[in-house]
């Protein structure tokens, strides 16, 4: 039998929302009129979700966290935009994520099971994938597209528009201001490519053999000899039998032209990548 759903005596709940079964709203939060809270939903206390806002089932959001709020985007006119977040996420204090721009996608998508703790935030038109991870403070910009099962280390801070592909790990601290290849790991300020997040790759499942792969095909790709497209090419051809390189190869070339984080100056192979997971 399924829980009844519980609202604090201290919470508003505007009419026209819609609440599932066993959602609880703790005291002195505030749940706007076009609200849609899926089945499990738990808001802590003193949580703030607006606008156009579907959260989905079984996900946890505790205190002063914002949802759904207006783009910070100068260009925004006021339009009926929406911010929709998966199921099964876990939204720690003070967590912000913003609706989408009427000038932009319209819309913010949050996906499955993700870990956003203190302090994180999602600007307005942002794609996040499922099992993403934001670390205390990580920020992305507007109109980032963040893939599945990537980590953003603390205090990070990622430029509006950039991509980043999925299992990718971004260190602490960092500032992003270029796309990030699937896989790969950066770090710093301005971030560098510093090879692959091994210990997320061990994880997944991958091989020491397409481990192996993976390093002689960065390699390829960023070798000093050629430009990244004339490189990208060769290893389209070299490793044409390896999904993994070929979705790099997807990543870096399927959208124009564009900033991508590279090594350093210097560095052409995967070899400073952390192994030791």
């Amino acid at each position: 039998m399924s829980e009844p759903t519980q609202i604090h005596p201290a919470a508003v709940v505007e009419a026209g929302a819609q609440l599932g079964t066993g959602v609880r709203v703790g005291p002195f939060c505030y749940v706007g009129a076009d609200v849609i809270l899926g089945d499990g939903v738990e808001l802590s206390s003193h949580v703030s979700v607006t606008g156009a806002t579907t959260i989905g089932s079984g996900t946890r959001v505790l205190a002063q966290s914002a949802l759904g709020g207006p783009p910070q985007d100068s260009k925004h006119q006021g339009g009926r935009t929406t911010l929709t977040i998966g199921s099964n996420c876990r939204i720690h204090e003070a967590v912000t994520m913003h609706a989408g721009s009427d000038t932009g996608r319209g819309a913010t998508n949050v996906g499955d099971n993700g870990f956003f703790l203190a302090y994180s935030h999602v600007a307005h038109d942002c794609i996040v994938g499922d099992n993403v991870t934001l670390t205390n403070g990580a920020t992305l910009g507007g109109h980032c597209e963040v893939g599945d099962n990537v980590i953003i280390g603390g205090l990070t801070a990622v430029h509006q528009f950039v991509r980043i592909g999925r299992r990718a790990f971004v260190g602490g601290c960092s500032a992003v201001v270029g796309d990030v290849i699937p896989y790969g790991m950066a770090v710093g300020n301005r971030a560098k490519l510093r090879g692959f997040n091994v210990v997320g790759l061990k994880r997944s499942g991958m091989t020491r053999s397409d481990l192996l792969t993976l390093r002689e095909a960065y390699r390829v790709i960023f070798s000093s000899t050629g430009t990244v497209a004339d490189n990208a090419e060769l290893a389209r051809i070299k490793f044409a039998d390896t999904p993994a390189v070929q979705e790099i190869l997807d990543f870096l070339t399927s959208r124009g032209k564009r900033h991508f984080v590279v090594p350093p100056l210097g560095e052409h192979d995967a070899s400073s990548d952390d192994d030791r997971g």
